[in-house]
């Protein structure tokens, strides 16, 4: 009786043995169709901790993020575009199959006009040929100004046309918002911005995609100013 008893006791006290990262995805997974997005993201980050070369979890991931990223929960959750990215690439790498999915995925589109989603499709910007496919296929941001965000971003379209986004900010902490229509060319990895009542401006492409121009366009990335101070 007393052996038994303290066998008991014993397997009372033993520690429990963790869930999967196959289990911590299903019970992601059943939270996302529930609608609870945060609480899903949770389990599918640890589903990917406990198996890091789980593709579907990274996937589950990136999906995850991208709804909030919707819902404009960036912040909160830091849904950032990079993010979404780097599980998405992570999930591909380690199963080539999630990029199919991913093409028809609704939760992804917030991330289409990246260089990263670009770089899956195969358009990289190390390749002097993907230049143009990347220009216009990619939104293109200026640096942050502290909490005003991006006050700068270059769209560049079919026809040789692109469009500058501007925001101003007056001296009373005002932004105001301004889209100037002009045109470019490329050749290799130069491009020339032509802007109304302005000369010309030359920059390129570097390799790491950051398209570099002298003043007053500057330096531009795919990556927004986000959640800051």
């Amino acid at each position: 009786m007393i052996l038994a008893l303290s066998l008991a006791l014993a397997l009372s006290a033993a520690p429990s043995t963790p869930p999967s990262g196959k289990e911590l995805n299903t019970q992601g997974f059943r939270l996302y169709q529930s609608g609870r997005y945060p609480e899903a993201l949770e389990k599918f980050q640890a589903a990917a901790r406990a198996t890091p070369d789980y593709a579907l979890a990274h996937y589950n991931a990136a999906a995850t993020l991208g709804v909030l990223r919707k819902q404009g929960k960036v912040c909160d959750h830091d849904a950032y575009r990079g993010t979404i990215v780097e599980e998405l690439t992570t999930a591909v790498r380690l199963d080539a199959r999630r990029l199919q999915r991913a093409k028809a995925d609704r939760d992804l589109d917030v991330i289409r006009d990246t260089l990263g989603w670009q770089k899956l499709l195969g358009h990289t910007p190390e390749q002097e040929t993907s230049v143009p496919t990347l220009l216009r296929n990619v939104s293109w941001y200026g640096p942050g100004v502290g909490v005003y965000g991006t006050t700068r971003a270059l769209k560049f379209q079919d026809g040789g046309r692109v469009e500058l986004w501007r925001k101003d900010v007056d001296d009373s902490g005002t932004p105001k918002e301004s889209r100037i229509q002009g045109t470019y060319t490329v050749k290799g990895r130069a491009v020339t911005v032509k802007l109304p009542k302005a000369a010309p401006v030359t920059g390129s492409l570097d390799a790491d995609g950051t398209l570099r121009f002298p003043a007053p366009l500057e330096t531009f990335t795919d990556s927004p100013s986000e959640c800051e101070a």
